[in-house]
């Protein structure tokens, strides 16, 4: 048994900051962004959590769907930057949608709502599960270090989530972690303990950009590739590739050593910048609402980050 995905939702907050406002916070400009990430604005909350934003994405799925939130069976949620440490992000949102299924967190930064649909679909495979919610949601701008122009600059706030039950259009996945903290990293700080002594960084996300822009590049390409081959086709037969949007240079990289055309690549980057393990989700819901699919098309997700991280998977739509 294999899963379906019934429908989709995204939820990106109103308040909109550009290039232009950041560079009046830290030394860049709209140019500088605009050549080395691709990002021309990204949303950022002013007023809403993870879960918050993740519940408004769940209930557009679930209306896409055509299921109420108490016929959910499992919730299975992604993100870095929850409000609460508990209950989980997950959690809060069966709450906030009036679900009453078992729901849990999954933490593998921007690759986690590939880990989060590869977990449920497991769930679902196993029996008993006839509706699952898959989500990721970050409200980054709670983390990062707002006068570090290498990483402000990039990211954002935002959810996605989609509704999967049996079927048997999840054709292949692959799933990687590469432990270490030297390359991304997102430290907590030393917390309340009297008595630990070792140094410990601030919250912030911390982040070698040539380091991870090499791991991005290898992944995508290695991953697409390994999905393809299990599924027994070519990558040339994929019809739409959702990628994480970290950087434009990496989508553009990735796409001439697949020698695949860019314009099967849902690209989301410049207005809404990276938003973790939400990028996906969110991408993979406006190609939805495009009116671009057909059925039987071949659609393959993939995203690396902390961990490091890498994960893809193919569907047959």
């Amino acid at each position: 048994m294999s899963i379906q995905v019934l429908g989709t939702g995204a939820y990106v907050p109103e308040r909109i900051v550009t290039n232009d406002e950041l560079s009046t916070m830290v030394d860049t400009s709209d140019e500088w962004i605009r050549q080395r990430v691709g990002v021309a604005e990204r949303r950022v909350s002013v007023s809403e959590n993870a879960a918050e934003m993740g519940a408004k994405a769940a209930q557009k799925a679930l209306e896409a769907a055509g299921i109420t939130a108490d016929q959910l069976d499992l919730i299975v949620g992604a993100t870095v930057s929850s409000d609460f440490g508990c209950p989980s992000m997950s959690a809060k949102v069966q709450e906030l949608i009036g679900a009453g299924c078992p729901a849990f967190d999954v933490n593998s930064a921007c690759s986690g709502f590939l880990f989060a649909l590869d977990t449920a679909a497991a769930f679902v495979a196993r029996g008993g599960i006839r509706y699952a919610l898959v989500l990721g949601a970050e409200r980054l701008s709670r983390i990062l270090d707002w006068t570090d122009r290498s990483t402000c600059v990039i990211f954002g706030d935002g959810a996605g989530a989609a509704v999967i039950a049996p079927g048997e259009n999840y054709l292949a996945s692959h799933l990687y972690t590469q432990g270490g903290e030297s390359v991304l990293s997102i430290p907590l700080g030393k917390g309340n303990s009297p008595f630990y002594e070792k140094d410990v960084a601030p919250l912030a996300v911390h982040m070698s950009g040539q380091e991870t822009f090499k791991f991005a590049v290898k992944q995508i390409v290695g991953e697409i590739r390994l999905i393809a081959e299990r599924a027994g086709i070519t990558t040339e037969q994929i019809d739409y590739i959702v990628p994480h949007q970290a950087n434009i240079r990496i989508i553009d990289l990735a796409a001439r050593r697949l020698n695949v055309p860019m314009e099967k690549f849902v690209v989301n980057i410049e207005r809404y910048g990276n938003t973790s393990s939400a990028s996906v989700p969110i991408s993979f819901d406006e190609l939805v609402r495009s009116g671009r699919l057909k059925r039987g098309d071949l659609i393959a997700l993939c995203a690396f980050g902390g961990g490091l991280s890498s994960g893809a998977c193919l569907i047959r739509w």
